[in-house]
This record gives structure tokens, sequence and C-alpha cells, in this order.
């Protein structure tokens, strides 16, 4: 019930982004499409001094078929040499959520639906991982990807890596939508 209210919070304030109408969309109270993401979202390690809770999601306008969600959340503009960085992912969320609460992304998964999964992150652990780039960057962007899938439930290892869960991912994909957000720090 807490999902379903949170997503009529977000959806009635009008802060969904969607590629076309009728199409699955993704949207936030927390920040706006293209905005800037709050000090609360920020990673807490490596100079940032941030919560690092992940902010709340709701979508809308699933495609038919579709058996679970997965949300992807990577920065393209870490300087990895082009690999960029995972900073949440979370897998087997059940076809009947619509929104996840602020702080989901706890390491421990006891804020996620249940059978949700969370894999590692670039961090080397699961859960959110807030934004954390280097010092003088132009603001980075944060890709809030969320798939709908034609499966029940990803068959991936405990160990699983960003690169394994983006291949299973795509391969049952029925459709997807992305939400970006930036961060950037100061000199």
């Amino acid at each position: 019930m807490r999902h379903r209210l949170v997503a009529s919070i977000v959806l009635t304030a009008g802060l969904i982004v969607g590629t076309t109408a009728g199409a699955l969309e993704l949207g936030s109270p927390d920040f706006k499409p293209d905005g800037m993401l709050g000090q609360r979202h920020v990673y807490n390690g490596y100079g940032c001094a941030g919560e690092n809770l992940s902010p709340a999601l709701a979508w809308k306008d699933v495609p038919a078929g579709t058996k679970s969600f997965a949300l992807l959340v990577h920065d393209p503009d870490a300087p990895t040499g082009g690999a960029g960085w995972w900073h949440w992912l979370v897998v087997n969320i059940p076809a009947s959520v619509t929104a996840l609460l602020q702080g989901a992304g706890k390491a421990d998964g006891s804020a996620l639906p249940a059978g949700a999964m969370q894999p590692k992150t670039d961090f080397g652990a699961p859960g959110w991982g807030g934004p954390c780039p280097p010092a003088g960057d132009q603001p980075h962007r944060y890709r809030f990807t969320l798939y709908a899938l034609k499966v029940d439930k990803l068959d991936l290892p405990p160990d699983a890596n960003p690169s394994l869960v983006g291949y299973m991912v795509h391969g049952a994909s029925l459709g997807q939508t992305t939400l970006i957000g930036y961060y950037g720090r100061k000199k």
C-alpha cells in the first residue's frame, strides 16, 4: 500500500519522464527530471559527506506482459576509462510494485519489496551507493533506468557483477525508461 501511495503522489505531481505517450514512465518526488540530486542521496565516503539514501521512485504505464522490474543506476561520466560507475542495481521487483520509497536501497535489502534483490555495485557491496564524483568535475549524470521484464525472476548468482546483471536484464526486457539526475562537487 505504501508503494502505491508514493506512486500516486509522484504521478500526480507530474514528475514523470517517459519516452513516448503510453510508454513506461519513471519519476521521483526527490528530484526533477534533469535536476540535481540532493545531499541526502550523496554517498558518505571517498571525500563525500551525504546521507546515502536512495531517492523515492515511482512508475506507471507498464507494458503488457510485465512479470517483474529491474532498476539499474549508472554514472556514465565517472572517470573509469569508459565503463562508468554502477551505483545501484535492483532486480526481481514484483510486477505488482509501482514504487520504491526513499531509503529502499539499504545494503541488507530490508526496505525492498519481498523477492527483490540487490547485486553488488561498483562500490563492491549491494545497496544504494550515492553520487560521489571527483571534486571539480562538471556535474555527473545519474541514469535511473527502469526495465519491465518478461520473466518473474532473473536467475543470477549471489555474486553477479553489474555487467552480468545488465546482460540478463537486457535479454528479458519488454521496455525501459530513464530518469536522469545530476550531482557535482566543487573543488
